[in-house]
């Protein structure tokens, strides 16, 4: 009886900290589901410059180099530059960005110079990009 009692002390706290944790997960899950969408998404350059091309006057987007794998990731590395109307429109080019279906780092330096009424913006971006075999291991997981 004393060991039954004392299994079942066990067992009851083991399940209170799982359902913790189970709690957590899906609060993280409900908080960050924007992200763990854009972890899925497949990157599509051409879209890119067609949802952000109202941002800029002039928007090129062009390839620097292919998908190198950066351990979980394949990174996409691409050259940007535009000609933007007022710094404004750069800001919200990185906010449109951050609720992108990717996900985006924006790198430093961002070189900006003034070419008549417009400002010639230079910069780079690294499109991150979950590794094909990582994506199989999820949709596994899901299933």
């Amino acid at each position: 009886r004393s060991d039954i009692k004392k299994i079942s002390y066990q067992v009851d706290t083991i399940q209170n900290e799982y359902d913790k944790i189970y709690t957590n997960l899906k609060d993280l899950q409900t908080d960050n589901r924007h992200i763990l969408t854009a972890y899925k998404s497949i990157f599509n350059p051409e879209r890119l410059v067609k949802v952000n091309k109202s941002y800029f006057k002039s928007f090129t987007l062009s390839k620097i180099s292919g998908h190198s794998q950066d351990g979980e990731f394949a990174v996409y590395e691409v050259n940007t530059s535009s000609l933007i109307e007022s710094p404004q429109g750069f800001y919200d080019f990185l906010d449109g960005v951050n609720k992108s279906d990717n996900i985006i780092g924006v790198n430093f330096p961002i070189d900006f110079k003034r070419d008549g009424n417009l400002i010639k913006s230079s910069f780079t971006m690294h499109v991150y990009i979950a590794s094909a075999k990582k994506k199989m291991e999820d949709v596994e997981i899901e299933e």
